[in-house]
């Protein structure tokens, strides 16, 4: 039987990753909302798993690839301030932290998902 991770989810919510983002990155389930989707996307940022923030990036905004990130890049937390979701269209704002270089920076980013087939999809953010 495999060892389970007691390491909590790095997306922040408290629970330990198979009980969180990896029923999404992982097991392949969708999300059951825009919030959940930006989690498990911050937790992929955080593991480099580029195939599963391609996967759910809406059609409409989807980039061809990925730049790769920069070698040093480290997240270190993410913060949800405020999430809502009306009809197939949601919202999440966020502060996501990290160190580059040694120095700490933050992304403060408010995302727009849309609902497609059943599935919630990264639409894109606006950032300050």
């Amino acid at each position: 039987m495999a060892k389970k991770n007691r390491t909590p989810c790095p997306c922040g919510s408290g629970k330990f990753p198979e009980a969180c983002c990896d029923r999404l990155i992982v097991d392949g389930l969708p999300a059951p909302d825009p919030e959940a989707l930006m989690r498990s996307r911050y937790t992929a940022f955080v593991r480099g798993a580029g195939d599963y923030l391609l996967s759910t990036w809406h059609p409409e905004t989807r980039p061809a690839t990925l730049e790769d990130p920069a070698p040093d890049l480290k997240w270190t937390g993410l913060e949800v301030y405020q999430a809502a979701t009306r009809g197939g269209e949601g919202r999440v704002e966020f502060v996501a932290r990290y160190k580059l270089g040694g120095r700490a920076g933050r992304l403060h980013e408010r995302s727009r998902f849309r609902r497609l087939g059943g599935r919630w999809y990264y639409l894109d953010g606006e950032g300050d």
